[in-house]
């Protein structure tokens, strides 16, 4: 492989002189005796009248010592949505460049690279719901700066073959993200592991899923760097707050709770697809290693209307490609789980 990342770089980005904020000025951690009179900040004591710190720092020491990297090889955003927009802005140029999704998938691939006026490619995965690789390598360009895997895979659960994303990483000169919100409940290892050995890996993450934080909004990405550098110089200087910072450090140091809840869900995950088998509409139950379920129904409509009828609200994908008459069952409490489980087979 001879990748480059400055060939990647938008020219803009290259040149950019990113805003330095009053806080990324003045760097101290012995502040405790310091006064503070530099960023027109509200002096009367809230818990939150002093901005945040904009590189997130804390935080990134507790995930750099739970997944053995750097801190200079982590962003945070505000959901992974603001991480995935600022790869678009920090390496695809509008109305030129243009990026590869693997339907059904993750939608704000596609949405995101609508804003941002670049090409989005689909290349629809298998029957399997696997990536076709030469299908995908015949669809770059020179102008194909990113190629996203979604592994466990929304809405179809599967973890992708570590063959299939091998090939792509080694035979693709530009970026390849791969969307991790879900490796939690799988039994598969993050492709974490193997960051320092392809310099065009870039991983997401959240914490809204395994972590139960979806509501603080905290995104994730793994990088070189060298990439880390670069969309650091055009992300917005206080895009993380300082109560999402502290609850997210209060989550991440609990781990034997996150543990439990993993297993939990894993549990429950594995009694309903039991349950799934005695239910008369469901035609086809896919494999999972995320929080959910994709099974294919007799008349997903009608069946997604019987279960609202029911109080039981789930996603209906059948519009999605190879999902036709498909429903997907997000794996609740166990009280939750019961009531899903008596709802359908009411209906069955």
């Amino acid at each position: 492989m001879n990748f480059n990342i400055n060939n990647l770089v938008r020219e803009n980005v290259k040149k950019l002189k990113p805003y330095s904020s009053a806080r990324d000025e003045f760097e101290d951690f012995d502040t405790a005796e310091m006064i503070f009179l530099d960023a027109n900040e509200n002096p009367f004591e809230s818990g939150v009248n002093r901005y945040p710190d904009p590189q997130q720092s804390n935080v990134k020491v507790v995930l750099a010592n739970q997944k053995n990297i750097q801190p200079n090889q982590i962003l945070l955003g505000n959901g992974s949505d603001e991480v995935l927009d600022l790869l678009f802005r920090a390496f695809c140029e509008p109305k030129e460049d243009n990026v590869i999704s693997l339907p059904p998938t993750y939608g704000m691939y596609g949405v995101l690279a609508n804003i941002n006026n670049v090409e989005h490619k689909e290349i629809v995965l298998s029957e399997s719901f696997q990536p076709r690789v030469d299908a995908i390598l015949e669809a770059v360009t020179p102008n194909t700066k990113m190629i996203f895997l979604c592994s466990p895979n929304n809405p179809t659960g599967n973890s992708f073959s570590e063959k299939s994303v091998t090939t792509i990483l080694e035979k693709f000169n530009g970026f390849v993200v791969i969307d991790e919100a879900y490796i939690d409940f799988s039994d598969q290892p993050s492709w974490l592991a193997k960051m320092d050995q392809y310099p065009n890996l870039i991983i997401t993450q959240t914490l809204s899923k395994a972590y139960g934080l979806a509501g603080i909004r905290l995104g994730i990405c793994y990088a070189s760097a060298e990439v880390i550098a670069v969309l650091n110089k055009i992300k917005p200087p206080y895009n993380v707050n300082e109560l999402t910072q502290q609850r997210a450090l209060e989550r991440l140091k609990d781990q034997d709770k996150i543990k439990s809840e993993i297993s939990s869900i894993i549990k429950h995950r594995e009694d309903l697809l039991k349950v799934l088998l005695d239910v008369s509409f469901v035609e086809k139950i896919y494999p999972t290693e995320a929080n959910f379920v994709l099974v294919k129904v007799d008349d997903a409509n009608k069946r997604y209307d019987e279960l609202i009828a029911k109080g039981i609200v789930i996603r209906n994908r059948t519009t999605q490609p190879l999902c036709e008459n498909c429903l997907r069952f997000t794996i609740g409490t166990e009280l939750e789980n019961k009531k899903l489980i008596e709802a359908l087979l009411a209906i069955s």
